[in-house]
């Protein structure tokens, strides 16, 4: 139950979070990624956890191509194969099928500095 708990608690931190992100960044989101922010947090405390005696900045750079990949995997089903058009980055240099490129990953890299702690305070908080 705890772990339960604990996971409850990462994911919905993180659907909230990415979802604000978005609202924040472009004025509007989709709920999809308010499931891959979730996804994104649990996994960002999971960095933490396996990851704890290394620099934050190699957790932050685990995270950010962590963050990439469920972007890549989100964008292929909702953009390319359910035509949502959730987001677009084919405008953005040397992106890959329009859903990733190097600039949201080091964008995503820079916010994980900020949001790896808040992962570990809540894991820590809610250890099983």
């Amino acid at each position: 139950m705890k772990r339960l708990k604990k996971n409850g608690a990462l994911f919905a931190v993180g659907s909230g979070g990415y979802g604000l992100i978005e609202l924040l960044w472009r004025g509007r989101t989709h709920w999809s990624m308010l499931i891959a922010g979730g996804l994104c947090f649990m996994m960002f405390a999971a960095i933490a956890r396996k990851w704890r005696h290394r620099s934050l900045v190699f957790k932050a750079s685990l995270c950010a191509i962590g963050v990439t990949a469920v972007e890549f995997v989100f964008g292929v089903v909702f953009n390319l194969i359910l035509h949502k058009n959730v987001w677009d980055y084919s405008e953005v240099p040397f992106n890959i099928m329009g859903q990733i490129c190097p600039l949201y990953t080091a964008l995503w890299g820079v916010l994980a500095i900020g949001f790896l702690p808040l992962a570990e305070i809540i894991q820590t908080r809610l250890e099983v």
